[in-house]
């Protein structure tokens, strides 16, 4: 005797199994990142050279986050430091800065910008706002160590930008160097410091112009090489 046909699943039990397939695929996919990440900061621990960032993949999708600095204030739209150095990597790179952000209101704001996108790099450059209005740098460094090891439970590679202090002769605050260090995260410290040195590459004092922009992505396109990400 022939067997009776299975009966049809509901069109909403199949959508509930295609989603819980979705979300184990991502899991996956995240767990995966989060182990590779653990071996390049473990070998990076255990000898002398400098902090490595895991290879990027073709198509994966780097996220700039920070402040006005990301955004490309200064520059006409579309010509931030992002923009530019989505064409130099042939990557998409996602503009998350927002004007006038405190490295606090970042933190708060990271979470759920890395869920939105979730990309395989996140390049965080923020504090320049604390650092402009004198706010404690121990604080800013706790904001920013916090939003490292937020990017890295979800298996995102962090590459830092540093800021410089404001001042006669700029160079970076030297707490980007003290998180880079105890945080074995990959550091840019000079890119952002040479280009508001130069008076041609400025837009204002505290920002540069589109030429800026250009030479902050070369730079950062070029450590992005360095650290073993390109």
């Amino acid at each position: 005797m022939a067997c009776a046909a299975e009966p049809a699943l509901p069109a909403s039990r199949h959508c509930l199994r295609a989603r819980a397939r979705q979300r184990h695929v991502i899991r996956g996919h995240r767990w995966l990142r989060v182990c590779v990440l653990l071996g390049t900061l473990l070998a990076a621990a255990c000898g002398e050279d400098a902090p490595r960032l895991p290879p990027l993949a073709e198509g994966d999708t780097v996220l700039a986050f920070g402040d006005s600095l990301t955004r490309g204030t200064g520059a006409p739209r579309g010509q931030g430091y992002p923009e530019i150095l989505g064409t130099l990597i042939d990557r998409p790179v996602v503009n998350a800065g927002v004007p006038g952000e405190l490295s606090a209101a970042g933190r708060a704001r990271l979470a759920r910008v890395l869920d939105e996108v979730r990309p395989a790099l996140l390049l965080l450059c923020h504090g320049g706002n604390d650092l402009l209005r004198r706010r404690d740098g121990a604080h800013t460094a706790r904001e920013l160590t916090a939003m490292i090891e937020m990017a890295r439970a979800r298996g995102v590679a962090v590459l830092l930008l540093g800021v410089p202090a404001p001042g006669l002769l700029l160079s970076t605050a030297e707490f980007y160097h003290d998180v880079a260090a105890a945080t074995a995260t990959p550091l840019q410290a000079d890119a952002i410091a040479d280009v508001l040195g130069t008076a041609a590459l400025k837009s204002d004092p505290v920002h540069p112009n589109a030429a800026g922009y250009r030479v902050i992505a070369e730079q950062v396109r070029n450590a992005l090489e360095e650290f073993g990400a390109l």
